[in-house]
């Protein structure tokens, strides 16, 4: 959200927008629809928003999981990853409090075993679609968006201006 403020974009996330269309937590999608329901509706909304122009969008970390998502997303580019350790991640999603209630444990074992199972899975998908990699461990939120900022194409930021 700050970065969309930076560049007098517009934001969105994808797993709210998901959420509103659906009319129900991404916890309760799972739960009653399975992951492949929840998968497909953020297919959707990612093909929709990837349309639109000045736009950040956040997504959830699963996403990249669709190839045609991955597609989409380089294409309306650049993406960009946000990397952290695997402890940052779950003291992160510690201090979330709407984790609880808006998102189910993708394994059975939950917790720090649960982050690194689904990393290894998944950082080599993240490697193939982000364009630009920030290491946020250690970082404050405006170092994070400054850095962001700094690997942003210059005609981005012309646009930004403008």
């Amino acid at each position: 959200m700050r970065l969309a403020r930076r560049l007098k974009w517009d934001w969105l996330d994808t797993d709210n927008e998901v959420e509103r269309r659906a009319g129900r937590t991404i916890k309760e999608i799972f739960a009653t629809d399975g992951e492949a329901t929840f998968r497909q509706l953020e297919r959707d909304v990612i093909a929709d928003l990837v349309t639109r122009d000045r736009l950040v969008l956040s997504t959830g970390g699963g996403a990249i999981l669709n190839a045609d998502s991955r597609r989409d997303l380089r294409a309306a580019g650049p993406v960009v990853w946000l990397m952290a350790s695997v402890q940052t991640i779950g003291s992160r999603i510690l201090q979330d409090a709407s984790t609880i209630s808006r998102r189910p444990n993708l394994t059975a074992t939950g917790g720090i075993a649960e982050i690194r199972e689904v990393l290894n899975i998944r950082e080599p998908l993240y490697r193939e679609c982000a364009t630009i990699v920030v290491n946020t461990e250690g970082l404050k939120l405006t170092e994070v968006v400054a850095k962001v900022l700094e690997e942003l194409p210059a005609n981005l930021l012309q646009e930004s201006h403008s």
